[in-house]
């Protein structure tokens, strides 16, 4: 038994070491850099300067045409910037490319702030960029002409001169971006159009050095809120896309690192990077645009996460392409109204919910476990009290196993003079003793695997239970105790002595939650030892390296896992208690009932031959 508990333990903590395990470094590749004057390709065409905005190195000049059928005036030569409130999100509009400068999530707080969906970098970071080429061309930064539809539209258009392809000194195309915002919505509308009117023939643009691309739209290089790195435990970026009704990850940060750009062929629904609790959804109504997952690299940001859509050459001179992106939780129920027609774009069946859902063989048990604790949340409106009264429900469903797992480390105990006695008798024959052994089970009707199997059945219900209090959204900003745990999806603190830190483990705060989970574990290893581990030196070892060793680990951990973990242990240590207890008074029932008499068999008479 000694062995086996031992190897569960040793188990576990791999299992679990190992999903705190942080991503290796990552080497994209280098963005090439182009003059202002872009290259001819074959095929392609070219937007030249004569007037340029002061813009990065590397990004491709821009100029203002004024086609003689059009008597327009000149562009503005300063920023215009646009801001839209539509209740739950503000967003910052620029003139400057007419790109989205940012977007704060209104009912979500960051630090001293609302939560930032366009994060900045050293620079300001823009969002929904237009670059004529493919993704490795420059967005457009050019000042365009502003036009204020309505309290919730603008638009932004500008006209630009082409030549290459065999098109003549006057040929323009005419960019327009239409930002169209609802009240109380996460999502919006962005419809891109490029026209070249009589001028030209197709669109087929060379920026990136390749051509047969009309444009790329492209993303801000990271959404928030704020933090240090991508560790795939306190903040992490995945990356799905959902095509022909299935739901498919596309990867993590590493492998899209390792394989950036990663290329989305035209057919899917849409496509999502989710981070821990918020994301951002494509959703293009023009099934032929590519998207790409990229982490090309921004200065200022520890790691950017990209989404581009890139749209092919257009043998015409006009395209108007319309996209829906959600900008906003990863909770079920804003993301749920996609799927009912609750929207203003009577948007239905989208399953925009899946990013919020758990993948995975455990998915189907995590979102039980989730839809249990929001039933209790209901109940009594505290998720710190929603936990203990989950993690009670389950104690109370596993109490039989736990109750057997018990009765058979006793059965064990009973049967460990006899076991060592064979060990001894048949050391020097191993096949021998194992074969004795089995008779030996065999005989008392012991199965050696039933006490290990309780503890294997509940693994499942743990990891599953850990990562819903992990990455619950509704557990972000969530209260508990006031003046205590305020946030159950951060870490408690009761003493912050920043800006000093502890040397080698880099802690600013004196938490208590995870002493009193060391004090918990302890105090649940003591009673449940049994007297033949009291003297193994091993074991020993274990019951109080164990805890220490997960003090260190679950230090900074969401104080939501905390709580339920300790809440664990005191149910454990009273469940064990309750069984101890049982089997004591079984032990003395039996004791104390009188031996059977002896049945006496008559001889039997043997036959006269």
């Amino acid at each position: 038994m000694e062995k086996r508990t031992l190897l569960a333990v040793v188990l576990s903590i791999v299992v679990i070491s190992a999903f705190y395990f942080i991503q290796g470094v990552f080497f994209p590749p280098k963005q090439p850099n182009s003059s202002n004057t872009v290259t001819e390709q074959p095929g392609g065409q070219q937007i030249i300067a004569e007037n340029p905005q002061p813009v990065d190195s590397g990004t491709i000049s821009v100029e203002e045409v004024l086609p003689e059928e059009i008597p327009i005036s000149a562009g503005p030569s300063t920023e215009q910037r646009v801001t839209i409130d539509t209740g739950l999100a503000l967003v910052v509009l620029t003139n400057a490319g007419g790109d989205v400068v940012s977007y704060k999530l209104r009912e979500h707080s960051d630090r001293d702030d609302f939560v930032e969906m366009v994060l900045p970098g050293k620079t300001e970071s823009h969002a929904f960029t237009i670059a004529l080429g493919n993704v490795n061309a420059q967005p457009i930064n050019s000042f365009f002409n502003v036009t204020r539809v309505s309290d919730s539209i603008v638009e932004f258009s500008r006209d630009f001169a082409v030549s290459g392809s065999g098109n003549s000194g006057g040929s323009r195309v005419r960019l327009t971006k239409r930002y169209d915002f609802r009240p109380g919505e996460y999502m919006f509308e962005l419809t891109v159009t490029l026209d070249g009117g009589q001028t030209l023939s197709s669109l087929n643009f060379s920026g990136g050095g390749a051509s047969g691309v009309a444009y790329t739209l492209g993303s801000a290089p990271q959404f928030g809120p704020h933090f240090a790195k991508l560790d795939q435990r306190y903040e992490y970026r995945r990356y799905y896309t959902f095509t022909n009704g299935k739901f498919k990850t596309e990867g993590d940060q590493a492998k899209v690192a390792k394989n950036s750009p990663m290329t989305i062929s035209p057919g899917y629904t849409w496509g999502a990077v989710a981070g821990k609790y918020f994301t951002l959804i494509a959703v293009p109504l023009a099934g032929q645009a590519e998207m790409v997952f990229s982490t090309r690299p921004e200065p200022g940001i520890s790691d950017s996460s990209r989404l581009y859509m890139v749209r092919p050459a257009v043998n015409s001179s006009h395209v108007a392409d319309v996209y829906r992106f959600y900008m906003g939780p990863k909770s079920q129920n804003a993301l749920g109204v996609y799927d009912t027609a609750a929207n203003s774009f009577k948007l239905r069946d989208l399953q925009l919910i899946k990013v919020a859902n758990t993948s995975g063989f455990l998915g189907p048990l995590e979102t039980l476990l989730k839809w249990l604790l929001m039933i209790f949340y209901k109940v009594i409106p505290n998720y710190g009290v929603a936990i203990i009264l989950l993690t009670l429900l389950v104690k109370v469903v596993m109490f039989p196993l736990t109750k057997k797992g018990t009765e058979s480390t006793l059965r064990m105990q009973t049967l460990s003079p006899k076991i060592k006695e064979l060990q001894e008798k048949y050391k020097d024959n191993p096949q021998k003793m194992n074969a004795e052994m089995g008779a030996l089970y065999k005989k008392e009707g012991y199965n050696p695997l039933s006490g290990c199997l309780p503890m294997l059945v509940q693994f499942p219900i743990f990891f599953a239970m850990y990562n819903l209090f992990n990455t619950h959204f509704d557990l972000r900003g969530a209260m508990f105790i006031p003046g205590w745990i305020p946030d159950l999806s951060l870490p408690e603190s009761i003493w912050n002595f920043a800006p000093f830190r502890l040397p080698l483990l880099g802690w600013s705060n004196l938490r208590a939650l995870p002493f009193i989970y060391v004090g918990s574990q302890l105090l649940y290893g003591k009673v449940t030892q049994t007297p033949d581990q009291k003297g193994n030196s091993q074991m020993k070892m274990m019951l109080y390296l164990m805890p220490i060793m997960f003090f260190f680990i679950l230090y900074d951990v969401p104080s939501g896992l905390l709580v339920y973990w300790i809440m664990s242990n005191v149910l454990t240590l009273v469940q064990q208690l309750t069984i101890n207890k049982y089997l004591a008074k079984k032990k003395g029932i039996l004791a104390e009932a009188p031996a059977p008499a002896p049945v006496l068999v008559p001889p039997k008479k043997r036959k006269k031959r």
